[in-house]
């Protein structure tokens, strides 16, 4: 078995620089599928409503981790560009469910194939082991975070 010499106490910068580079890929990628004037969270709500067809704003809110006005606001930039639309639940008017319009779909491959990309991109150079225990301990720092409610 090897034995690393890593400095453990840099580690949650190394998970922030790999956040950020994981941004400026997902950036770059989205630009080149035409999408240059959504963020990565434009390009995650609309990965999401791929998956699962309509979501209510609560929904995205805590598959995107960010507040409720985060959420409104990129929800809105999606619906002036025409990638997604709002209409209020049958059951609760007061619940918004969101879905993605003929626009909207028409990006579903290309946000999938970034997504494919980036995790065969990320994984890279790891086994199914490794890269099953490094979900599993991220997994386990993340819910270090999860004693208050941050949103």
């Amino acid at each position: 078995m090897n034995t690393f010499n890593y400095d453990t106490s840099k580690t949650l910068s190394l998970i922030s620089l790999i956040h950020s580079k994981v941004e400026c890929y997902l950036s770059e990628e989205l630009k080149k599928k035409g999408l240059p004037n959504l963020s990565t969270s434009h390009g995650f709500i609309l990965y999401n409503l791929a998956r699962c067809s309509e979501l209510t704003m609560g929904e995205i809110t805590k598959k995107i981790n960010r507040d409720k006005s985060t959420t409104t606001a990129l929800i809105k930039k999606l619906i002036a560009l025409g990638y997604v639309e709002e209409y209020k639940s049958a059951d609760d008017c007061r619940v918004k469910i969101i879905r993605l319009t003929p626009k909207g779909m028409s990006f579903t491959a290309a946000t999938s194939e970034i997504s494919k990309d980036l995790q065969e991109r990320g994984l890279k150079g790891l086994s199914e082991d490794d890269a099953k225990l490094l979900c599993a301990l991220l997994h386990k720092v993340e819910s270090n975070f999860e004693t208050r409610a941050l949103f």
